[in-house]
């Protein structure tokens, strides 16, 4: 019997418990360590490339999945006639879209939906279209939701360190060098698919993390309260990030509060200590 798959590149970053709960497929990426290619969140963590990038003080690199990469992942899940609905990272930020749209039309039953995010931001979206999928829901009815509600999606975080953007030319050097004199700490917005500098906080970084999550969150009426991701590049359970999870869970707004790590891409073009608050606006 057919059904609606969905499915998402793993710049998603959803915990494994939330793929395993919702049955979502990923296709993962590969991630680039001197001259040897490996597959994001398969055989390797973002802890890797931080410790490969203290040892070598050479920068990790991710890479698009290709074309056939995406016809090879997309053609037994449509067997019985199955639907993919997949989720990609904005093409303001990668070919990968463009990529799964050209496999799709050589894959019957494939709807590609260029998110106009990253990371978590994709997330919410791949949880909103499993729900509806739970439920019964048709595969255009999805598709078409999607597409209009990927402007709703509330996606930043603050860097705690720039070496990683600033290797990644993302940062020139007179700007990290006055914001390190400065002691700043940026926050990254998602804006139109792409990701711009917004406030710029100063001080000791877990208080910045909190005063930082109540701008994010000040206007709770404004906020879709289904759920609210906490998505970092640090251990799993650090003090910051608990306390950060630990402030959004006394609001006591949101039904789910999740906490991620985020995984290779974030943390390749990041760093360690990155943190975001993401949530879907109403």
């Amino acid at each position: 019997m057919s059904k609606v798959i969905i499915s998402a590149d793993s710049t998603c970053d959803l915990p494994k418990e939330l793929i395993e709960k919702y049955d979502i497929k990923i296709c993962h990426g590969p991630v680039i360590l001197g001259d040897k290619a490996y597959t994001d969140g398969i055989d390797i963590q973002p802890h890797d490339l931080f410790k490969y990038h203290d040892e070598t003080g050479v920068l990790p690199k991710t890479a698009a999945i290709n074309y056939q990469d995406y016809v090879d992942f997309f053609t037994p899940l449509v067997e019985d006639e199955n639907i993919i609905i997949h989720f990609c990272l904005s093409s303001e930020m990668s070919s990968m879209c463009n990529n799964a749209k050209m496999a799709a039309e050589d894959v019957e039953n494939v709807y590609v939906i260029d998110s106009r995010n990253l990371s978590t931001g994709i997330a919410l979206l791949v949880l909103w279209a499993a729900e509806m999928a739970q439920n019964g829901q048709d595969a255009e009815s999805i598709y078409n939701k999607m597409i209009e509600s990927t402007d709703k999606v509330n996606a930043s975080f603050v860097i705690d360190t720039l070496l990683y953007l600033h290797k990644g030319g993302r940062c020139s050097a007179v700007a990290m060098l006055g914001a390190n004199l400065l002691k700043l700490k940026p926050c990254i917005e998602v804006h139109d698919g792409k990701m711009d500098v917004a406030k710029k906080y100063r001080g000791k970084y877990s208080d910045v993390l909190i005063e930082y999550t109540k701008n994010r969150l000040e206007n709770l009426e404004n906020i879709d309260k289904s759920r609210c991701f906490v998505t970092h590049t640090m251990e799993y359970g650090s003090v910051p990030a608990k306390s950060v999870y630990d402030y959004i869970k006394s609001l006591n707004y949101f039904d789910e509060v999740i906490e991620a790590t985020a995984g290779c891409t974030i943390s390749a073009h990041c760093g360690p200590g990155t943190l975001g608050v993401l949530f879907l606006n109403k």
